[in-house]
């Protein structure tokens, strides 16, 4: 299931896992900033509220492994910096942050993933996040990421601004995005055709376009750079 999307309002009790997210009661200092901690493993949410709660300016009030719990806790808690792991159980993270700017434009989000795919890099940013921060990056540099993203600065380091600087521009249509997603669900150009009730010569056509704005040579590459650049997750 990890790695669907879906809207958050669908999700019905899909959301329920067996761990329950996490308050932190202890009040704050007036002058820190609160930060809620996404991310679906127990261990990296310890690890980065352990990071962030040794600098007295931070407070770490809430934790929790799922996109419907993270939206949860953002319309109780109101952080000021929310770090918000891409790939959840119940939704992909870029539906969390939507639904978090619905309820608050001016919320500030940093994403801490493990992906540098620059569509993924996009479609974060896109969706209102400020920063893009890579798991397993030093204290310095995740104090350094969330600082700028609470005075509402975007940050990028050098790995994922090199990503996005690389990017094709020539981005694909949606029946283009429809078509590249059956290719990865491993579906054939007949498959394809009558999932989408299109032609099986149109599918041909899309997927001639979708290996030239890849710069591809054949289906397999065009698979394997989709999801190296994060445009379609398994």
């Amino acid at each position: 299931m990890a790695g669907k999307r879906f809207p958050l309002d669908e999700m019905g009790a899909v959301f329920a896992t067996e761990e329950a997210p996490t308050l932190h009661h202890n009040a704050p200092l007036a002058e820190t900033a609160s930060i809620l901690v996404v991310d679906d493993h127990p261990i990296t949410r310890a690890g980065l509220s352990a990071i962030l709660q040794v600098e007295p300016c931070y407070h770490v009030c809430g934790e929790c492994g799922t996109a419907h719990e993270a939206v949860a806790l953002f319309k109780s808690l109101r952080p000021d910096v929310t770090l918000m792991d891409l790939k959840l159980p119940d939704a992909y993270g870029v539906d969390a942050i939507r639904e978090i700017r619905k309820i608050d434009p001016h919320a500030k989000i940093l994403v801490v993933t493990t992906y540098e795919g620059d569509e993924d890099i996009h479609q974060s940013l896109q969706a209102g996040a400020l920063g893009y921060l890579v798991k397993g990056s030093s204290r310095e540099v995740i104090y350094r990421a969330v600082r700028r993203v609470q005075q509402g600065r975007i940050f990028l380091p050098e790995p994922v601004s090199h990503a996005m600087q690389s990017c094709n521009c020539n981005r694909l249509t949606d029946r283009e995005r429809q078509v590249l997603s059956l290719m990865v669900a491993g579906k054939s150009n007949r498959e394809i055709g009558e999932t989408l009730k299109i032609k099986e010569v149109s599918v041909k056509s899309h997927v001639t376009l979708i290996l030239s704005r890849l710069e591809v040579s054949d289906r397999t590459q065009a698979v394997i750079t989709a999801l190296k650049r994060g445009m379609e997750h398994l």
